[in-house]
């Protein structure tokens, strides 16, 4: 026995470390499943040895009174099985069994879980009873050819004018809703809900306040919106695992609705909750951390999951994904915010500065982009919003002259503009939250922003019209 690597384990670990299980029925019969004991559970992580398991596999776990756990395998080494519980841990007992499935968590998908919130193990939360599925898909997804995707060429309507008209989206576009906490993304994320123009709306609330769940569902989407909505909740209470799987379970139901041929909203609050929870798995396996504490994996997870939004094949639908990015202390930089903004198609900054200010939406317009701008913005178009954007920059690059009185007219014919204007500005970024703002008239009013400006005799700089 010294020569083999479980030469220290007893007899009666060794049996139960060997043991062959009962015919696996997920096999057809065909297959035998090697269990396991758990030896260690140290914080979040549970260490087994004796199974056999890949990687993402789901793992049983005994409790007292003959229950079990799930929990997926999340790494190994040796002869050692790395596992995270999906679920809250009681009565876990020293050398308890361990028995592996081969088969990865799949998703139940289908039209019936529409009007439905479920949580991320596909429970259902409203209590209105079991959902007809139609099928079931891979929680990692399937990745898409970048060649077979169909480009971004049509604008989608969001219902909010300083989007519609300044930062305008895709179908099929990837954009961050950068924000630190208290300035209004969760209401920004309700008005997008209600008012695009989209076939299905699916929703994941990822690592956020509990009490949000129900307020959303009920006070943001109402009855109405969450007719045509899936609401994915796994708040910040539920396990690191569990947190990750719902941003899957979210993003694999928007891929089925796609290949459906429809339109899908993905409304994911937040991206940085999602990156938080890997960050708890990786640094339980012993992963190295790197920027303020993130280990590598997090910088990966992050794009494989962003990735699987977008337009799918031709003939196909499209995702159309907003993911939350959580500004640690209103700071751009941030490394998750830095991650995301490299990997998005665009992003929109909310401003503490602009929400203290009374204006609502509180989008910094300026340092705010949408990639696909020139893809779906004719030149006039975009001619009207670099207009706009140089009077905004004019007026905020000198607003404390101007709000001491320091400023002489005359200096500067663009900030002489902004200044005769910025009532008229402040009144087109402002918007109320019960109202929408279609596309159409969005643009319509920038339009109209613009030619009072020349008819008032205000100069407009060469180059616009």
């Amino acid at each position: 026995m010294s020569a083999q690597p479980l030469e220290w384990l007893t007899a009666r670990d060794l049996r139960l470390a060997t043991r062959l299980s009962q015919i696996n029925p997920e096999l057809g019969g065909r297959g035998l499943i090697r269990e396991g004991i758990l030896r260690r559970a140290v914080g979040l992580t549970l260490e087994a040895i004796g199974c056999e398991a890949p990687m993402g596999a789901t793992c049983k776990v005994e409790v007292v009174d003959g229950g079990w756990v799930d929990a997926e395998v999340v790494g190994f080494s040796g002869e050692r099985t790395y596992l995270m519980p999906s679920a809250e841990l009681h009565g876990l007992l020293p050398n308890a069994r361990v028995v592996p499935s081969r088969r990865r968590g799949g998703v139940e998908v289908g039209e019936g879980l529409l009007g439905r919130v479920i949580d991320s193990d596909g429970v259902p939360l409203d209590g209105r009873g079991p959902i007809r599925a139609e099928g079931s898909v891979s929680l990692a997804g399937m990745a898409i050819n970048p060649l077979s995707r169909e480009p971004i060429t049509q604008p989608l309507d969001v219902g909010v004018r300083a989007i519609n008209a300044l930062l305008p989206i895709g179908r099929g576009q990837r954009v961050g809703l950068f924000a630190g906490s208290g300035v209004g993304k969760s209401t920004l994320l309700g008005m997008m809900t209600r008012y695009t123009a989209a076939d299905v709306i699916v929703v994941g609330l990822i690592g956020e306040r509990g009490r949000e769940v129900r307020d959303f569902v009920e006070t943001t989407l109402g009855p109405s919106g969450l007719a045509r909505a899936v609401v994915v909740a796994s708040p910040a209470d539920r396990p690191p695992l569990a947190r990750l799987q719902g941003a899957y379970r979210a993003t694999a139901i928007a891929e089925w609705f796609r290949d459906q041929g429809l339109n899908v909203l993905l409304l994911m609050d937040s991206l940085t909750r999602f990156a938080q929870a890997q960050r708890e798995i990786g640094l339980s396996v012993g992963e190295p951390p790197t920027t303020r504490g993130y280990p590598p994996s997090v910088f990966a997870r992050l794009p494989a999951l962003v990735e699987r939004a977008g337009n799918g094949a031709k003939g196909r639908g499209s995702i159309t994904a907003f993911y939350t990015v959580l500004t640690e202390g209103d700071d751009p930089q941030d490394p998750i915010a830095d991650a995301a903004r490299a990997i998005l198609d665009g992003h929109i900054l909310l401003s503490r500065r602009v929400a203290d200010s009374g204006l609502y939406p509180a989008i910094d317009v300026e340092s705010s982009v949408s990639r696909v701008v020139t893809e779906i913005a004719d030149e006039t178009w975009r001619d009207r919003i670099r207009k706009l954007k140089r009077l905004l920059s004019a007026y905020t690059s000198n607003r404390d002259l101007i709000a001491i009185g320091a400023y002489q007219r005359g200096n500067d014919p663009t900030v002489d503009e902004a200044l005769e204007r910025w009532p008229e500005i402040v009144e087109f970024l402002g918007q109320d939250v019960a109202r929408a703002a279609d596309l159409p008239s969005s643009r319509a009013a920038l339009e109209a922003l613009i030619q009072r400006n020349a008819a008032a005799g205000i100069p407009v700089p060469p180059g616009l019209p």
